[in-house]
């Protein structure tokens, strides 16, 4: 190294320039800047050589460590005891030459190998456990995670249910605070408990001028009395003269069907009304021939010792006016007293009008001629004769309402009998204008056919020694019936002389409206009909004055096929429930007399649930299944206590406000129901103003959707809730299934279970606690008709009649509910069924079940209407058609739909989309069979022939929630989130 220095130094010389010259002047500063040089070279050597030691040092430290790490892991392995055969040699071992080895060594390898194979076999097996064990676990983990986040978001929801409940609550807590008139209960029934006062007797010409302000005794029948009527038993009271005697059927059935009626009372002392039956008298040798309704009354006529003594003159009146007002509750002038004098054989007999010229006093005349002279307006009462049997379904009598255009249009067979003096026929009310008109008319040139006739062919035969002069009735009553069914038309002429009303004249009327064939009533303006003042006869015929007579022909042309079948289907109505038998006749008159005092009817009986459970039996109760059919995201409504509708409500107004619709629209003015589909909604400011108890509008009044919407019931009645009735027969755990769907559902009220079967349910049979009470209610028998029995555990007016495996979402229940409380008179439900024409044979009808854009049924299987119709079904329908249902076990629910649109006039509502119902694991139904499709077919049928015509209309539309498929903000909500 010093070599290198110096020569460096030496050749650093010659680049000086002149080195001798340089040399010789600066000797000293040449070699103290040589040694400098040389000291800085020395220090910077040094430094290079520290750094590469060190550089060096570790070098051989990264290479020397892991060759003594390695060396050291060696002499472990070699340590380890030859003892532990899978661990003692390293892996490079397996890749040693096996060649050289012995055969003892190589087998004891092979089987140290295997060894080792199983035991890692058996370690993958336990990883492998164990890893499905674990993901087992996450997964479970991971569902009750999902679970607990249901749990939270469906205890969410209840809680926003109870907020809106506790809110509920606030309102009615306050409404009922601010009430000011307290519920209405039953009234006590106030009796008069004494006997009618002994008053002094009145004279013909008071009598004469009798009306209910001036000759009745109102305080007998306070408002709250509920119109208690006593019958003088006319076996025991005969006010009949010597030689007559009351027609044997008519005292027995009159009797009988009285014993029905609600009003009957056995307790002179508490009667508002007295009931004498003076007529149809007859001469006693007539009761034993010619009497088809009283065989057993003709032997007990033969049977008697003492005959009478002298009839009388036949003029004379049959009726002792003296045993008439020695009744024993007379009171001396005879208020209260109703005299019926019926007629039923003799129509044309004087003794139809047996009080005529008799001093009646005060009491009340019930009978079917009258007089001008001698009727009282809005006191006396014209009744139609007997003619129909003792009660009963009627409907066999009547003919077919279609078509409207029947072969004649107008006809009329009559003869007048007696024949009148010729000094009289002045008095004559049909001129011979009018007569020779008709004829006229009935030989014109028209394509019309007309039967008018005006004497009998062949003559009837008729005992005109005791006879009124009137058209009487020509031919047998099948002949006259078989016109009348050919006849559009049918005319009445009006009685002769001053009389109001005759005896032929209703029987001609009875007669009309029994066959369909629409009264033309000439001289209307002079007459009075029967219960003219509760029914309206404009709507049942055409009223004409004689004056008319030449414009007849114009208007029957004039009256278009809607109009017509409007008129005929009305008179079949008033006829049915009014005219066509004793008991219709007889309830009618209590129901008239009731009406014109404006007192209420009596309260319709309920049909008394009997539970299948005994009083000591308590059923076994299970939790229901959570979160089955709602959605945990959506509020349906508040949780309420049960809540049943207001009953008896309107007892004292009704009939005041609406009598003409009870009589007319209704046709049941016998019986107070606790509700009606028909009530009247309020405006709609009332509900905030003076008249706000109960409504729960949308939102307080300024509406909304979503929360707002849920929170309240809304629309124009108040807050109401609804009943299930569920009718079951032997399946159970279907059943217990069904009840579980109804947890939680709002505004249910209550649950009644049919149960159809003679069996009772198992005593260990576990039934779900829902929340609401569970009524199970033992049938009287195995019948569908059982369906729609007026249980007197129904306390609302909204029923939903269900299958047991009719599965039904709660936003569907709930939407039905406020479709059905906008339709309150009609059957609102989900699956859609219709009738359909047999063209082939062009005269029947087919049950549809297939899809179609227009339907007329909507099935009771699962569909909301009116508790009011279940009355209806069970007291009011023709027993013929509920025999039906019962011989084919099938077509309860077409009855049903039969009963409101004949009532209504109006198809059904069908909410949703739903068309059929699947239950998945349900036994088979009976719906399922083809004769099921069959037995319809003839049950639509049958049911027309009863009711006259097909009552079901058509429609073309469904129900569906307003903001449904509309496109709404993504911050606004629906009101329902399916539907």
């Amino acid at each position: 190294m010093s070599l290198a220095v110096d020569l460096s130094s030496s050749n650093s010389k010659p680049s000086g320039g002149d080195s001798d010259s340089g040399t010789a002047y600066q000797p000293l500063e040449s070699n103290e800047r040589s040694h400098h040089q040389r000291h800085s070279m020395g220090v910077s050597w040094l430094r290079q050589y520290r750094l590469y030691k060190v550089t060096i040092l570790i070098l051989l430290l990264l290479v020397l460590l892991p060759l003594l790490a390695h060396r050291k892991l060696l002499n472990a392995e070699q340590d380890t005891p030859p003892t532990d055969v899978h661990r003692s040699r390293p892996l490079l071992d397996a890749y040693e030459d096996f060649s050289a080895m012995r055969a003892t060594d190589l087998k004891m390898r092979i089987e140290e190998m295997l060894r080792i194979k199983s035991t890692v076999s058996v370690e993958l097996r336990e990883l492998e456990s164990r890893r499905q064990k674990l993901q087992s676990d996450i997964s479970q983990y991971n569902q009750k995670i999902e679970e607990h986040k249901q749990e939270l978001q469906r205890e969410q929801t209840e809680l926003d249910r109870l907020q809106i409940s506790v809110a509920q609550a606030q309102v009615a807590q306050r409404e009922a605070v601010q009430r000011n008139t307290p519920d209405l209960a039953l009234p006590r029934t106030l009796f008069p408990n004494s006997l009618p006062r002994k008053m002094n007797p009145v004279a013909s010409g008071v009598s004469q001028s009798c009306e209910m302000h001036n000759c009745f005794d109102h305080s007998r029948c306070s408002l709250t009395s509920g119109f208690p009527v006593y019958l003088y038993d006319p076996d025991v009271y005969n006010v009949q003269r010597a030689g007559y005697d009351i027609d044997g059927f008519l005292k027995t059935t009159l009797k009988q069907t009285l014993g029905y009626n609600a009003h009957i009372v056995h307790d002179p002392k508490h009667a508002c009304i007295y009931l004498v039956l003076v007529g149809e008298a007859l001469l006693e040798q007539d009761l034993l021939r010619n009497n088809r309704y009283a065989a057993q009354e003709a032997e007990h006529q033969q049977l008697r010792t003492t005959a009478p003594s002298q009839v009388g003159n036949e003029g004379a009146s049959p009726i002792d006016m003296q045993r008439l007002y020695k009744l024993p509750y007379w009171g001396g002038d005879g208020r209260n007293h109703v005299l019926l004098n019926l007629a039923r054989r003799d129509l044309n007999s004087r003794r139809t009008n047996a009080l005529l010229q008799q001093n009646t006093m005060r009491a009340i005349v019930v009978q079917s001629a009258f007089e001008r002279e001698q009727f009282r307006p809005n006191y006396d009462l014209i009744v139609p004769p007997i003619l129909g049997p003792p009660g009963g379904d009627v409907w066999q009598e009547c003919a077919s309402m279609v078509p409207a255009r029947r072969k004649y249009l107008l006809t009329f067979q009559g003869e007048l009998r007696p024949l009148l003096e010729e000094p009289q026929m002045g008095t004559h009310p049909l001129d011979d204008f009018i007569l020779e008109h008709l004829k006229d008319m009935s030989k014109g040139a028209t394509q019309d056919q007309f039967v008018l006739q005006f004497q009998c062919v062949p003559a009837t035969e008729q005992h005109d020694s005791d006879a009124v002069t009137d058209w009487t009735l020509c031919g047998s009553d099948s002949s006259r019936k078989q016109l009348l069914k050919d006849s559009t038309f049918a005319l009445i002429l009006p009685p002769l002389s001053q009389r109001v009303s005759s005896t032929l004249m209703l029987a001609r009327l009875y007669e009309a409206l029994r066959s369909g064939a629409v009264p033309v009533i000439l001289g209307a303006d002079e007459l009075r009909l029967p219960y003219s003042e509760t029914i309206d006869w404009r709507r049942v015929a055409l009223l004409l004055p004689k004056a008319r007579i030449t414009e007849l022909h114009f208007l029957l042309r004039a009256v278009q096929d809607a109009d017509l079948l409007l008129l005929r289907r009305q008179g079949r109505l008033i006829w049915e429930r009014y005219l066509s038998s004793v008991q219709a006749t007889v309830d009618t008159v209590i129901a008239s007399l009731r009406d014109r005092l404006g007192i209420p009817p009596r309260p319709v009986p309920p049909i008394i649930a009997q539970s299948v459970f005994n009083s000591t039996f308590i059923p076994l109760k299970s939790d229901p299944p959570v979160g089955m059919d709602t959605e945990p995201e959506e509020s349906l409504g508040p949780i309420e206590p049960p809540y049943a509708s207001p009953a008896f409500r309107r007892n004292y107004t009704i009939l005041r406000i609406q009598s003409k619709e009870a009589w007319n629209d209704w046709v049941d003015p016998f019986y107070m129901y606790p509700q009606l589909p028909f009530d009247p909604a309020l405006p709609s400011e009332a509900k905030f103003m003076g008249s706000h108890t109960g409504f729960r509008p949308i939102g307080k009044g300024i509406g909304g959707a979503g929360k707002e919407f849920s929170e309240a019931l809304g629309g124009n009645y108040p807050r109401e809730q609804f009943t299930i009735v569920i009718l079951t027969y032997e399946r159970e755990q279907v059943l217990m299934d069904s009840l579980g769907r109804l947890y939680g559902l709002p505004y249910l009220h209550k649950v009644v279970v049919v149960w159809n079967s003679p069996k009772p349910p198992l005593d260990d049979l576990r039934w779900p606690d829902i929340g609401v009470p569970v009524a199970v209610v033992r049938a009287p028998r195995n019948s569908l008709n059982n369906r729609f029995l007026p249980f007197d555990v129904i306390e609302t007016e909204a029923v939903l009649s269900v299958d047991d495996d009719a599965h039904l979402r709660h936003d569907e229940i709930l939407f039905g509910f406020r479709v059905w409380r906008e339709h309150r008179d009609r059957v609102v439900g989900f699956p859609g069924r219709y009738h359909a024409w047999d063209l082939s044979s062009n005269n029947m009808w087919h049950y549809n079940s297939n899809y179609s854009c227009e339907l007329s049924m909507v099935l009771t299987g699962a569909a909301f209407l009116h508790k009011y119709y279940m009355y209806l079904y069970t007291y009011h329908l023709p027993q013929a058609i509920r025999d039906k249902v019962d011989e084919y076990m099938n077509c309860e629910d077409i009855a049903m739909n039969f009963l409101v649109s004949h009532i209504t006039r109006r198809p059904p509502v069908k909410v949703t989309s739903r068309w059929t119902f699947r239950c998945p694991g349900c036994p088979v139904s009976l719906s399922e069979d083809d004769t099921h499709f069959q037995e319809r077919h003839k049950c639509i049928n049958f049911f027309s022939q009863v009711f006259g015509y097909t009552p079901l209309l058509n429609t073309q539309y469904r129900a569906d929630s307003i903001l449904f498929k509309t496109r709404i903000p993504h911050d606004k909500q629906k009101c329902f989130k399916y539907i």
